[in-house]
């Protein structure tokens, strides 16, 4: 178990992280780091309501695999430990196959993470938490962010795409048949 207020002085593990007492905060590691974030607020956590709920719909209706929801880590990395929380995460079935199942963190990235911006987040640890998730071999990261209201789909090899309220979201190669007007992720 890893105290919050030590986490500095050394790299803390991502067993020390699942032994972490609860404080009411979230935590995640970026390369032996605790980094600390706050509850989601309101409007966060309505926008990842209302795209998650068709996605978990769509998935098993499917059997396409499954959708985790907020506080699930994924172990990106290890020496030193990158564990990172999305606020939802689609794993295929296939891919729940080889990652086995595991009563601490998912071992290796999520197929598709999706993260909703928060009014506090910093739009460059946005931006490192994505290449994070692409580097550990995600086919797909989906930013959502309120402010903006539009969605940015970052994938391997393929630049940054930015969807407006005017666009349907859509990851084909990783979800199949899955499909979603941006317009309705933020209308609640």
């Amino acid at each position: 178990m890893i105290a919050p207020a030590t986490a500095a002085a050394r790299r803390a593990t991502a067993n020390e992280l699942m032994d972490t007492p609860d404080d009411g905060f979230l935590y995640e590691l970026a390369r032996g780091e605790l980094r600390k974030t706050s509850p989601a607020g309101q409007i966060h956590g309505e926008c990842a309501a209302s795209c998650a709920g068709p996605l978990i719909v769509h998935v098993k209706a499917n059997g396409l695999g499954k959708v985790y929801i907020a506080e699930t880590g994924f172990i990106l990395a290890t020496d030193p430990d990158l564990v990172l929380v999305p606020d939802f995460a689609f794993v295929s079935a296939a891919r729940l196959e080889a990652l086995g199942e595991s009563p601490g963190f998912v071992s290796g990235a999520p197929d598709v993470a999706f993260e909703v911006v928060s009014p506090s987040a910093r739009y460059s640890r946005v931006a490192e938490k994505a290449a994070d998730y692409l580097d550990a071999g995600a086919l797909a990261i989906v930013i959502i962010d309120p402010r903006r209201r539009d969605v940015r789909v970052h994938r391997p090899r393929a630049g940054v795409e930015i969807l407006t309220e005017s666009d349907t979201l859509e990851l084909p190669d990783a979800i199949p048949g899955w499909r979603m007007r941006v317009r309705d992720i933020f209308e609640w």
